[in-house]
Parts: structure tokens; sequence; C-alpha cells
């Protein structure tokens, strides 16, 4: 979510969320602009399966993007539409407990953490009177920093806080029949279904849908792949009987 109208128009939406009575947790990623800045930096820039290879100095980068950045950006969009928000990582409060994650096929791709556990007591806590906005970058017991697949964080936390949705928006409509053809719209799965297919998935949509597995597996009730491109699409999935994007349920 790159253009900036429409990263106010999803503040504006998740303080409405807040004050219909909803306990919005956001968890937010920032590859596109990781990206950039490596380039500028002559690093090179990998992916496996939609997972970004991340050897230290990439690691330092995601942390100066995602924390110093991309958090801070959340944070005052939702401050301005009208609700207080706290930002945090992985680090702040143990949030996140990390271990290192392989890629499909045991592949190693270096400083790429899986959560093992999230405190919700901290979550919770901030939860009750601000939004908190989290982003995906942890560490292990011995202070090794770990970039964490964004889409993997939100599912933890969806999991840990026992919630009843988890969102994950992306940059095409849904999940596809076709990649090339956005009329090819998969609009709900069961879990088996996915599992099932990921097999044959490619790309950042494999991610998305191992986290949306991750979620309904784990309690959450429904999980949702929707366009963050599409003004207000958070509203749209929740709100219409049709929705706009894919539903994931158990």
């Amino acid at each position: 979510m790159t253009d900036p109208r429409l990263r106010e128009d999803f503040a504006r939406d998740v303080v409405l969320l807040k004050y219909v009575g909803m306990n919005p947790v956001v968890v937010h990623g920032g590859g596109p602009e990781i990206t950039q800045y490596m380039e500028r930096l002559g690093m090179r820039v990998e992916f496996v399966e939609g997972l970004r290879v991340s050897d230290e100095a990439t690691v330092e980068v995601a942390k100066m993007v995602l924390v110093g950045k991309q958090n801070t950006d959340i944070v005052l969009r939702l401050n301005h539409a009208g609700q207080p928000a706290v930002g945090l990582s992985g680090d702040d409060g143990l949030l996140f407990r990390v271990t290192k994650q392989l890629a499909p096929g045991e592949r190693d791709i270096g400083f790429v953490g899986h959560i093992d556990r999230v405190d919700v007591d901290v979550l919770n806590h901030i939860a009750a009177d601000y939004i908190p906005v989290v982003a995906s970058v942890g560490a292990d017991e011995t202070g090794q920093s770990y970039n964490i697949n964004a889409d993997e964080a939100a599912a933890a936390v969806a999991v840990a806080m026992h919630a009843s949705k988890a969102i994950f928006l992306t940059d095409v409509p849904a999940w596809l029949e076709d990649p090339a053809d956005e009329t090819t719209r998969i609009a709900q799965a069961t879990a088996a279904e996915v599992r099932e297919r990921i097999g044959a998935v490619t790309g950042g949509m494999r991610p998305k849908l191992a986290a949306c597995m991750q979620a309904v597996e784990g309690g959450v009730t429904a999980a949702h792949i929707i366009d963050g491109r599409e003004p207000h699409s958070l509203l749209l999935e929740l709100f219409t009987d049709a929705g706009i994007g894919t539903k994931i349920f158990p």
C-alpha cells in the first residue's frame, strides 16, 4: 500500500472499527520499501517462495524501514484519524520469541524468523485503550535479530489473541485461479482445500495462504485476503455480503 491516499483510507477504516467496539491490531511489513532501500544500497534482493533471503545486512535494512519508518507512519496516520495508536516491534516487551525458519524444501534463507511465542499480555494491555501497530521483526533468545514474514506474524498474533478475524492486505484482487486473470477470484475456500492446493501456488500468495491456514487452524473464525489497492477494501470485505477478496474458513 504505497499510495498515501490509500494509507489515509486504511487508517480511517481501522479507527472506525475501533469506534464500533472492535479491537483491531495492525501487523505490518514493508516489502516494497525494503526492496527499494536495498537496491539503492546496491544489495542483492532475492526471494524464495515469497520469503526474502535475509543476511545480517538485510535484517538491519528491514528494521530501519519497518520500525523506523513504516511503523511510525502508520501510527501517525491512525492518530490523525482520531484514535491514539502505539507502535511496537517484536522486540518490545519480548512480544515475539523467534527461531530460525527454513524455506520450503529446507532451504536456508538466512535470518528469517519463525514466531514460537507471542506475549499477548503486552498486546491486550495496549489494545484496551490504543490501537497496537506491530512491525514484523523479532529476536531469538540470544538476541539475534530476524526478519519475519508479516503474514506469518499477523497469523501468529491473531491466534494468540483468539481473534475472530485475520485480514491480509495484498496487491492483487484475491487468491486467483489464474494469477494472470483477475476475473478468476476464489471467493472462499476451506483450510483443507488450501492445504491441498498450496503446493501449486508460487510467489507472495503462498505465504499469505499459509498464514490463513495457520490462523484458522489455530482457532481464528475466518481469514481474508483482500486487495489493499482498493479504497476501503477492509470495510467492503467485512460489511458486505459478497466481500471483495478470498475468505478462508475451517
